[in-house]
């Protein structure tokens, strides 16, 4: 007579529930996996000659063993509607057994009495070898407020048994329900439970996080709910120094945020293809995957558990961010907001309470029609990475704020606040910014190219003039987004009109470049001398003249928040350091042209480098007029005369 059969004898039935709880959770996991099977062989029935879906972890995590189970798949085949499956009353009887085994804890409940009475009846009744496409919605279909299925009743014993497992706990171990555990599981159920306690406030009132842990011969295993989802389930198994856990989720994207997440602390997830399509509902909804992690010794083993804890609660209610988010980003820039805030340990759920996408909107709303039109999107207005950035900084203020206590109705209040001094402070700036970078990559390059005797080199000045081709090109496209921004807001004609000047720039710069390419090509006759070294004093002139306008922008963009009475001295310094180099390159200009008239005869290398010399100087005169046009923008926006 077994343990358990004497115990039953006795009539002290209440003893045996942690042992029935730990056979209806390894059932369960069972369960699981014959559904996928059939999954799995109704995929390869349908597909033909397709690749197998490999379940080899998912078996190993179950515990289960049966090569028939596993060649399952690959003989099942279909004809018509019907789905032909070899060792189907095999597998009838597992589902049969494992169902029972599942409902035992809860005998006396009337509910589930009932429904896996007509569950095991109707399984009894199934054709020998095949399935109808009613039987296999019987079997697999997840959905609510429908007809009930076995796959439904087995998430609704699930949940009961999780509930029974915390009632029958015999202890509390920082929060996680604790049966029938060995000594040396103690401090691994305490480092979990460390992780997941140190982002628990992070869900704020949020159900979800209960934790039970039991042991099922040499495996300790720990179980966590997330949040109130059927489908949504975590369960952790530790054997030795190797710990596998397995999950399931109704969302694809969800799922694979959870892999990169579980990858920062040295997951091995199973195929692929088991991640994205081994689940029930035939793979339209439901995902289940394996994760194991081979730990070194036994600190990384309470190291990962704490890992794998504190990252548990930023899948609750993930999805649910991501759509709120995918209304003013990209769905891929939404993935990489909610997976940044995770990383911050700041999350999402408090930007959710505070509202969520109505505090983006309403700080856009509160800015008006000079910023924002009715209909526009965050991104486009400011760009991808500021609006991340934006949106990133509204969830780090709500976290702070939820955590210290405070109104809620300064969240909003402060995502007002960060959308005006993200506008402020970037957008027209920024892209000025950018265009002046690439104009000191060619005036860069022009300088180097002189002190290295590129005019006598054809390759590398071939190859340095395609370069400033693009620099060139993806300066224009700079312009082209100013114009369409003024187009439709008109605070940014102004900055429309300052970028289209310091086009000029860069059009000058990257004609220089393109002549010299000519001059190098056997045209350098008599550079020489006093020819090259009056060439790169001007080539030096124009990359000092640049240099100052980046710096000025640097100053310019602080206008307006605090900036000082330094800064606007040091950036009128720059501005007149830009009109002196203007002057100075129209003197060196003339000794440019005083020096080829003395020692070039060739008149080929005298027109193309009178060009290359004039196209520099040019440089320096639209240089000049954008410096104008900067002074009047930054002091508009610092509130001060000229």
């Amino acid at each position: 007579m077994e343990k358990a059969e004497a115990v039953a004898v006795l009539g002290q039935a209440e003893l045996l529930k942690p042992t029935r709880v730990r056979a209806a959770l390894a059932a369960n996991d069972r369960l699981k996996l014959y559904m996928s099977v059939l999954q799995a062989a109704y995929d390869r029935a349908s597909r033909g000659d397709g690749p197998i879906l490999d379940l080899s972890r998912e078996f190993a995590a179950a515990g289960v063993k049966a090569a028939w189970l596993a060649e399952l798949p690959a003989n099942a085949y279909r004809e018509g509607k019907l789905l032909h499956v070899p060792e189907l009353p095999r597998l009838r009887e597992l589902l049969t057994e494992d169902l029972r085994a599942m409902a035992r804890p809860l005998e006396g409940v009337a509910e589930f009495d009932a429904r896996v009475g007509h569950w095991c009846a109707w399984l009894e009744q199934l054709s020998a070898d095949t399935l109808s496409a009613d039987d296999l919605n019987a079997l697999t279909s997840g959905k609510r407020g429908k007809e009930d299925s076995v796959h439904l009743l087995v998430m609704d014993l699930h949940k009961a048994i999780n509930r029974l497992a915390a009632e029958l706990s015999s202890e509390n171990i920082d929060g996680a329900h604790v049966w029938q555990i060995d000594e040396a599981d103690r401090a691994r159920v305490a480092a979990f439970m460390r992780g997941l306690n140190q982002t628990r406030a992070l869900k704020l009132d949020h159900p979800g996080l209960d934790t039970a842990a039991t042991r099922d011969g040499p495996r300790l295993l720990l179980q966590n709910d997330i949040g109130t989802n059927d489908a949504h389930v975590l369960v952790i198994q530790v054997e030795g120094l190797r710990i596998s856990l397995t999950y399931s989720d109704l969302h694809r994207r969800r799922f694979a945020f959870f892999q990169s997440m579980l990858g920062e602390v040295g997951a091995s997830w199973s195929e692929p293809q088991a991640l994205t399509s081994a689940g029930f509902n035939f793979g339209a909804t439901y995902y289940v995957g394996t994760a194991t992690f081979d730990c070194a010794g036994d600190a990384a083993l309470l190291a990962t558990l704490e890992g794998i804890g504190a990252r548990i609660v930023f899948l609750i209610d993930w999805n649910r961010a991501r759509k709120r988010l995918e209304q003013f980003v990209t769905k891929a820039d939404a993935v990489a907001i909610l997976t940044e805030a995770a990383q911050r340990r700041i999350g999402h759920m408090a930007w959710l309470a505070a509202g969520g996408e109505k505090l983006v909107f309403g700080a856009m709303q509160a800015l008006g029609p000079e910023y924002f039109r009715i209909g526009d999107r965050l991104d486009t207005a400011m760009g991808n990475d500021k609006a991340r950035a934006f949106v990133l900084d509204v969830m780090g203020r709500a976290a702070t704020i939820m955590r210290q206590r405070q109104p809620l109705a300064l969240v909003a209040d402060d995502a007002r606040l960060l959308l005006v001094r993200y506008l402020q402070r970037h957008d027209e700036f920024d892209l000025l910014a950018e265009h002046a970078a690439y104009c000191h990559a060619l005036a860069e390059g022009l300088r180097d190219s002189l002190a290295h005797g590129h005019e006598r080199n054809r390759k590398a000045a071939r190859e340095f003039s395609e370069r400033a081709k693009d620099w060139e090109y993806r300066a224009d496209q700079l312009v082209m987004d100013a114009r369409s921004r003024a187009e439709a807001r008109p605070r940014w004609q102004a900055l429309a009109e300052l970028v289209e000047s310091a086009d000029d720039v860069a059009d000058a710069l990257e004609e220089a470049a393109f002549l010299l390419s000519l001059i190098a090509a056997n045209h350098h006759q008599g550079w020489r001398g006093e020819v090259h070294q009056t060439m790169q004093l001007l080539a030096d002139a124009v990359f000092g003249a640049v240099q100052d306008h980046v710096r000025a922008l640097e100053i310019g963009r602080r206008f307006g928040e605090d900036s000082s009475a330094e800064d606007h001295e040091e950036f009128v310094a720059a501005l007149w350091r830009v009109l002196n180099a203007e002057r100075q390159c129209d003197v060196l200009l003339r000794d440019v042209r005083r020096a080829l008239a003395e020692h070039v005869s060739d008149a080929a290398t005298l027109s193309l480098s009178t060009d290359f010399a004039q196209a520099l100087e040019s440089a320096t005169d639209w240089l000049l007029a954008t410096s104008y046009g900067l002074r009047r923008l930054a002091f508009s926006r610092a509130g001060v005369g000229e």
